[in-house]
């Protein structure tokens, strides 16, 4: 996680965005999602009401019967690809061995009669597995696997082309979903899952295209693995992985245990609108050594409660925010739907502070600091130039770390009542800032140099927004506190246009 210069043990993100200008390259997506309209359906509540599935199995269809184990995993295995398979009412079980599982042929569709339920009874690890393109699930519960930490219940092998609709998939082990490139993942209830909703990570290369719409993710990292493994930065209702090019729109997001949405290292071109993130402990969205996003239209409230106060608990003085960049900027080299970070028309409401623009001038590629540097996706030829003195040419400084820059915030309306949020301080605070560089002593970026550029020299603004509430702002370092006035005036400059009252005038 970017929060300060804590850092995750997870397993590397591959290189999936290596693919710049600067190298002579672009990033070709397979296929990137449309632009989107504003929309006018609700935010998915699914949850409680999930569409029921055909109560009859349409022609052609193989029937599947819950009172034969094993009998989905047989009948896919003896079926052609592009096979409908329809499970009757009933509880579908796989064979009592833990490896046992579902592989999919490219084009199989599974639906679920109402009330089909596929239980792996907490002793099978994974439901559906296999590298199959094109598989559609639709109108199924899935509940009781035991996916180990990392790993994930439903497309286990983060296959492409799948489409899961009208899904339940809950009460798992790891993460109830994994994703594959040109996914779609709509009108399902992702909640109770023991780490994540999903997880969009591919072990062997990126994720392009992928849509997640219109669901309901909730009460997800059940096991509370931040807590099991401290700093893992390995938990929320969706954690993203060099994904180049997502839409998350529509999505209620609620009650997670840590983070609500969390893209983290090396994505690219997202777009997360309308949606309804709330109550979750942690932020409501993170985006970490990431770039190029649009995130407008949301409503966010009563995030990072439990997350923001038990850091000011501790006496940390770092602006703990709902919305959180981390080394994530706008970057015109790598193609994309803009080439900023725009967060616009969002409506944020009694989350523990806002937005917290933040560049760790410890964490670059090869630092030590950086316990990612493998996933470094650099904008110069030869990464030697970024190592230590030992093994390196004269260092190119320029191109040798992620940047918080080129980010627009703008158009937006804070509202904080600090009697709701049960705070007296720290819960409070808008913020763009660094640390004073230390480590490693070869490090370029010793001293004031981030907390200068991502302050000053970085393009990062906020402009026109509405402000109701006590806020207060923190520029260049956590010890730089500011009021309004202070934050409007020289040398900061923000918020040109921007009205700010003490409460709302009704």
């Amino acid at each position: 996680m970017g929060i300060k210069w804590r850092h995750r043990a997870l397993p590397a993100a591959p290189l999936a965005l290596a693919l710049l200008a600067a190298t002579g390259c672009e990033s070709t997506p397979e296929a990137r999602p449309e632009p989107t309209a504003a929309r006018s359906a609700p935010v998915g509540r699914v949850c409680a009401r999930p569409a029921a599935g055909p109560a009859k199995p349409p022609a052609g269809a193989v029937t599947v019967d819950p009172s034969v184990a094993g009998d989905l995993a047989t009948k896919t295995r003896n079926s052609p690809p592009h096979t409908t398979f329809w499970l009757r009412p009933g509880r579908h079980r796989l064979a009592p061995d833990r490896y046992a599982q579902v592989v999919p042929k490219e084009g199989d569709s599974y639906l679920g009669a109402p009330g089909a339920v596929l239980d792996g009874r907490r002793t099978n690890q994974y439901a559906f597995g296999g590298t199959a393109r094109d598989v559609g699930i639709r109108h199924l519960t899935v509940q009781g696997f035991v996916a180990p930490h990392d790993e994930g219940v439903v497309n286990h092998d983060s296959a492409d082309g799948w489409v899961i609709e009208h899904a339940t998939i809950q009460n798992n082990s790891g993460a109830g979903l994994m994703a594959g490139a040109r996914q779609r993942v709509r009108a399902s209830c992702l909640r109770g899952n023991g780490q994540y909703g999903m997880n969009a990570y591919k072990a062997d290369g990126r994720i392009s295209g992928l849509v997640v719409e219109g669901n309901e993710i909730a009460g997800n990292n059940r096991d509370d693995w931040e807590k099991r493994r401290p700093g893992c930065g390995c938990t929320g209702g969706v954690k993203f992985w060099a994904v180049d090019g997502a839409d998350v729109r529509g999505n209620w997001v609620h009650g997670n245990r840590g983070a609500g949405l969390w893209a983290d290292t090396n994505n690219n071109d997202f777009r997360v609108e309308d949606n309804v993130l709330e109550d979750n402990d942690g932020a409501a969205l993170i985006y970490e050594t990431s770039y190029n996003a649009v995130v407008r239209r949301n409503t966010i409230r009563r995030n990072n409660w439990a997350e923001g106060r038990g850091y000011a608990d501790r006496g940390d003085s770092f602006p703990f925010a709902t919305v959180y960049l981390s080394e994530s900027g706008g970057e015109p080299r790598i193609r994309a739907r803009t080439d900023r970070i725009e967060i616009y028309g969002n409506t944020l409401e009694n989350n523990w502070s806002g937005i917290t623009l933040w560049e760790n001038a410890d964490r670059f590629c090869n630092s030590p600091a950086n316990t990612s540097s493998g996933d470094c996706t650099l904008l110069v030829r030869d990464s030697g130039r970024c190592a230590p003195p030992a093994i390196r040419t004269p260092p190119l400084y320029a191109d040798c770390r992620w940047r918080t820059q080129r980010v627009d915030i703008h158009g937006n309306r804070f509202v904080l009542d600090k009697s709701v949020v049960d705070c007296t301080v720290k819960c409070d605070r808008m913020a763009v800032l660094a640390n004073y560089g230390t480590y490693p002593d070869w490090s370029p970026y010793r001293g004031e140099r981030v907390a200068e550029a991502i302050t000053r020299r970085q393009d990062n603004r906020w402009h026109d927004n509405v402000y109701v509430g006590p806020w207060r702002f923190v520029a260049h370092d956590p010890s730089r506190i500011l009021d309004s006035a202070q934050w409007q005036a020289a040398p900061y400059r923000q918020d040109a246009g921007s009205t700010f009252r003490a409460q709302d005038g009704g």
